[in-house]
């Protein structure tokens, strides 16, 4: 067993999860202290300069222009939060470090994904083993590199005791589920939009970062002509295994529709595809969801009243919701370490069981 710190900064952009587990990648035996540092204004700002910039990407090791300044973000953003976590809990000692980084750009139908982040530079900066850029193997094997958390879901509703057809959902900057069936068999993928479209258009039109507590969306109305046609992209007729970038959906059919009634039309539009993945996976006697999403009411009211299954916040089952992927980067930080799988052909779609991550030392 080792004691692992995993990171996260997804894909809504608010800041870094630190979460600690001490695990061996399969089994945890504990959990340890979390930590959330977040973003500032101007950091938010230069990040989301380069996810525009990053559209224009070929090499997925350049880091031109906005991008070299996000990076430097990026991983000092990470070297705070480790730093931060370690002087609040000074018994604690890190043995590995499990580092996602920031996706700029996720192009799995070219076998392109790109997270920002300097894991040689974190290392030596804390002076722990760091492992990095977990995806690339899997998108580079003809995986969607997404998502890739469907095997620490699974380690928590083993733990957990659950029984029946069981959903774990995160509704972060994208959505995705991983479905585990009585039978024990294993489905997954991206599901639609997570929180980014919402919080979008709450900093375009008010300032704010999000729609919190989806209180202006509980005051709108949705409507059904702009959800229709946001439903209508083919990318929801494809079978699960599938992946999406942050990006992937235009906001033009909600444009001119009054804040509330986007932050309603936009929630639903969530539920809705996430709701439609999991009938078509095999629907679900139980949906735990965590991720932002999970503090935001309208969605969850909605996603039930869709999917005909219980919602549950993962809070509510004892789990850490907001740590989730920050824990399943601990767990995968400790499973490439020992050389296990990270993904599967159920989870991703590559044509096998595929290890990955790259181990940056202090020395």
């Amino acid at each position: 067993m080792q004691t692992v710190a995993g990171m996260m900064s997804g894909t809504s952009m608010d800041g870094v999860d630190v979460a600690v587990l001490v695990t061996d990648g399969e089994s945890v035996e504990s959990f340890g202290p979390t930590f959330f540092r977040p973003y500032d204004q101007s950091e938010r700002t230069i990040l989301r300069q380069a996810l525009a910039e990053a559209r224009e990407l070929t090499d997925r090791t350049a880091r031109p222009g906005i991008l070299a300044e996000a990076e430097r973000v990026v991983t000092d953003a990470h070297g705070d939060a480790i730093e931060t976590l370690r002087a609040a809990n000074p018994g604690l000692t890190v043995d590995l470090v499990g580092f996602h980084g920031q996706t700029v750009i996720h192009a799995p139908d070219r076998l392109f994904t790109v997270q920002i982040g300097d894991g040689p530079a974190l290392a030596r900066r804390l002076g722990t083993p760091v492992v990095y850029d977990f995806r690339a193997a899997d998108v580079a094997a003809g995986g969607e590199g997404a998502p890739f958390v469907p095997l620490y879901h699974r380690a928590l509703v083993r733990m957990a005791g659950l029984t029946g057809d069981i959903v774990v959902a995160n509704i972060g900057g994208v959505g995705n589920i991983t479905r585990i069936g009585a039978d024990g068999g294993i489905a997954a993928g991206d599901t639609g939009p997570g929180n980014a479209m919402i919080d979008d258009l709450v900093a375009k039109r008010t300032g704010a970062a999000m729609d919190e507590g989806g209180r202006l969306a509980a005051r709108g109305a949705v409507d059904k002509l702009a959800l229709t046609a946001l439903m209508a992209d083919p990318w929801f007729g494809e079978p699960l295994p599938k992946s999406l970038d942050r990006n992937a959906f235009s906001p033009a059919p909600v444009q001119l529709l009054r804040t509330e009634d986007g932050a309603a039309t936009l929630a639903a539009f969530t539920a809705s595809s996430m709701a439609g993945a999991i009938v078509d996976a095999g629907g679900a006697d139980l949906i735990v969801v965590s991720g932002g999403g999970a503090h935001n009411p309208v969605i969850l009211g909605m996603l039930a009243e869709m999917s005909g299954a219980e919602v549950k916040r993962a809070d509510d089952l004892g789990w850490r919701g907001d740590f989730i992927e920050a824990e399943a980067f601990a767990y995968l930080a400790a499973r490439s370490r020992a050389g296990l799988p990270l993904s599967l052909p159920e989870t991703t779609g590559v044509a096998a069981p595929m290890t990955g991550g790259v181990l940056a030392r202090p020395d």
